[in-house]
């Protein structure tokens, strides 16, 4: 089992199976509010007019620097605690003041790419946006370009792709745009610049990505559109003012995604994830287990506040290899690590392609996730744009490192809970990044009383 450590200390992850017993899974876990949606419900909340109640909010490190930001631009946001509602104050679309002080987005590349959007049409007024180490080396042009064919003005290392980004607020214009990526962040970014545009915008996608921001703009009074072919194609109209809401955020399926494929791994294991979004631009993960035919049920299926809810049942099973690539990558980007670990454990040769996104991540991904997954005797190879795993060869213990990244850190715990022997996962203290609570939900699933716990 996971064994508990100073934050800054290596955590020894199965820790028996070299004595011959590996720790099973079983039980039921509900897993934190989905981060995407987090973001969202405190910005669009920020710029409503009225009070936006908040349940189920992500109380993690990312969100909290969007929480953060905003209050430095005087909205009053009530203290994010686990199992507490969260009260946002609402400013008015134009009601963010210019801050004091440097607007630190922390590790959250979702916050500053936001932020970009937010900020660029806040006319006479100027802010500065940084992060750690990690964030200002992830690119930000990606954001800044769209943006400035709006004319928004932002400034920055390397021709404003690094951060520090100085932003010049002032009036932006609309217009029809093509992102460069498939990116809700990009695309999201947009939509909040297109809110004070002086006409409207048009968003063109090359493939369809998550649709959170669409949902919820909608819900809270936006006039917006979405067409095209495969709802590539969304319209804002500004003029619209936003109202306070209720917002209910569903369990991340990008965390739940850990518990879903430890359990089709591991020996014995059932594990039932409660109360998971199932929003159809993110459940590319559920597709991906289909074809590897793992045994996984749907349970409970419902809608709370627009986004389709469900509860997830899995138990072990024989895999088989999987491909994935094109469209397919933007609706489950996230989850790309800890697929690299199911295919290990399945028979044939998996593909990973057209995921060179992973790259500009917290992490390089497929660097990370090879580098590390070679060091527990994984046979793969790493390619431009994603990886090449070979499966069925057995995993073994050793030095592990999530290298800063949240989901590389959970990603190499469910890997090492069928290795062969212990391992030592060095900065595990990633994992608070996006699951707070998530090695202790996996000493409690092992050590779970109704079934064959280790």
């Amino acid at each position: 089992m996971a064994v508990a450590s100073p934050s800054g200390s290596p955590l020894t992850l199965g820790s028996n199976a070299g004595a011959g017993r590996r720790h099973s899974l079983r039980g039921t876990v509900r897993v934190p509010g989905d981060k995407s949606i987090s973001h969202r419900a405190l910005l669009f909340g920020a710029i409503a007019e009225g009070e936006t109640c908040i349940e189920g909010l992500l109380p993690a490190e990312d969100p909290l620097s969007t929480a953060a930001c905003l209050r430095a631009m005087g909205v009053s946001i009530s203290p994010i605690q686990a199992g507490a509602a969260v009260l946002v104050q609402g400013v008015g679309l134009d009601g963010l003041q210019e801050p004091e002080d440097v607007l630190d987005c922390g590790n959250s590349g979702t916050t500053m790419r936001l932020m970009l959007g937010l900020l660029a049409g806040r006319s006479g007024r100027h802010f500065v946006l940084n992060g750690d180490a990690s964030l200002r080396r992830r690119p930000m042009a990606r954001v800044g370009q769209p943006l400035a064919t709006m004319g928004a003005l932002i400034h920055g290392r390397a021709g404003a792709n690094f951060a520090p980004l100085a932003i010049e607020g002032h009036q932006l214009h609309g217009g029809v745009i093509g992102t460069p990526v498939a990116s809700a962040q990009v695309k999201s970014a947009l939509l909040l610049a297109a809110l004070t545009a002086s006409g409207s915008t048009t968003v063109i996608e090359p493939a369809r990505s998550r649709d959170h921001s669409e949902r919820m703009l909608r819900a809270f009074g936006a006039s917006l559109e979405v067409g095209g072919d495969m709802g590539r194609m969304i319209c804002l109209y500004p003029g619209s003012s936003l109202r306070g809401l209720t917002v209910v955020v569903p369990g991340d399926i990008s965390s739940a995604a850990f518990w879903l494929v430890a359990a089709a791994i591991t020996p014995g294991a059932e594990i039932t994830v409660e109360n998971v979004g199932l929003n159809p631009t993110r459940t590319g993960i559920l597709e991906v287990l289909e074809q590897m035919e793992v045994q996984l049920e749907v349970l409970n299926p419902r809608d709370v506040a627009g986004e389709p809810v469900g509860d997830l049942r899995v138990s072990h099973g024989p895999l088989k290899a999987f491909e994935i690539g094109g469209d397919l990558i933007p609706r489950l980007v996230d989850e790309i690590p800890i697929l690299a670990v199911a295919a290990c454990c399945a028979e044939g040769v998996s593909c990973i392609r057209d995921a060179e996104e992973l790259r500009v991540k917290e992490t390089d991904r497929l660097a990370v996730m090879a580098r590390q997954l070679g060091a527990m005797g994984a046979d793969l190879e790493e390619t431009a744009d994603g990886m090449v795993i070979q499966g069925g060869r057995p995993l073994h213990g050793a030095e592990l490192d999530s290298e800063t990244d949240h989901r590389v850190a959970m990603s190499l715990a469910v890997a090492a809970q069928v290795a062969g022997s212990a391992s030592r996962l060095h900065r595990s203290e990633a994992a608070a990044v996006s699951y707070p609570g998530f090695w202790e939900d996996l000493a409690r699933l092992q050590l779970d009383p109704s079934g064959p716990a280790g």
